[in-house]
């Protein structure tokens, strides 16, 4: 299963009891239509629920896409469901065939005696199963680390591509290109909190602890002298965000994004005393720093 796929990562939060062990008829009817509609590529708009910040077109060109090259036996488990009044949705786990298992909810709402289909995602929060009053919320099901650095990130850069888009409306690209560089504030981070070294050598070693343990993505540093360091970033999430997040694509094109990336981190070198080359093929991405 592709864990890629998030139709926008929205956080899903339902506030019910589990259902009953064997689901209602009506509800698991629900899940087997759809699955029919969904394998025979019968699937149309019209079972799409409007309700919603993205097209109905652009939902169901997503749940195609992810789903073209799927094996289908493993769909076959019965989920578990949680229904509230007219929302209905089915928990899954599928993809263990590729290696790569993964929990879905898929979410439904009944009106007018038929069903639609809201949104499918990859990161939600069990607070349905909070039944006593007061709870603590520090005892709240928890997520693991890597999910919610996934949702920190998602929800940063989706406001940050929110504002860019907004003020480039506006302003212009470079207006709003010039908001979003922050190259002396981060440098200046970087010698306060690390105050051992001159400014070119704390940025870089800020920046791979600040990337890593901060914003949770796979960093190496593989070199670091007075003239020279480069820096190694593995899935990097920002990239991953947009390949797996469909509101982002619809909000702003590739080449404007990665125009965020490059503007940010150039001037974050500039601002502590390097020349940066930025390259990589797929998922690997080199910082490469000169003087």
């Amino acid at each position: 299963m592709k864990r890629e796929f998030t139709a926008a990562f929205l956080l899903t939060v339902m506030a019910v009891s589990w259902a009953a062990a064997a689901p209602p008829a009506s509800d698991m009817d629900i899940w087997k239509e759809f699955l029919q509609l969904l394998r025979s590529g019968t699937l149309t708009v019209d079972w799409i629920h409007p309700d919603d910040p993205r097209t109905r077109e652009s939902r169901l060109t997503n749940l195609l896409d992810w789903t073209k090259d799927e094996d289908w036996s493993e769909w076959r488990a019965t989920p578990k469901v949680v229904r509230q009044d007219n929302l209905v949705s089915f928990i899954i786990e599928v993809g263990k065939k590729r290696r790569a298992p993964w929990t879905y909810v898929f979410c439904f709402t009944v009106e007018g005696g038929r069903w639609y289909y809201r949104f499918v995602e990859g990161v939600f929060l069990r607070l349905d199963q909070v039944v006593s009053l007061p709870a603590d919320a520090s005892s709240f099901p928890d997520l693991s680390e890597e999910r919610k650095n996934w949702m920190r990130q998602e929800i940063y850069w989706t406001k940050i591509v929110g504002l860019f888009t907004e003020m480039t409306r506006l302003k212009g690209t470079e207006y709003a290109l010039g908001f979003l560089r922050d190259g002396a504030e981060y440098v200046q981070a970087a010698t306060s909190w690390i105050p051992y070294f001159p400014a070119s050598r704390a940025f870089i070693l800020y920046l791979c602890w600040e990337q890593a343990r901060m914003q949770g993505n796979k960093v190496v540093l593989e070199k670091l002298t007075d003239r020279e360091a480069v820096v190694r970033f593995d899935d990097h999430q920002f990239f991953a965000l947009y390949m797996q997040t469909s509101h982002l694509r619809e909000q702003i094109a590739l080449g404007d994004y990665m125009g965020i990336f490059e503007a940010i981190w150039q001037d974050r070198a500039r601002a502590a005393g390097w020349n940066l080359q930025i390259d990589g093929q797929g998922p690997t991405i080199y910082l490469r720093f000169s003087r």
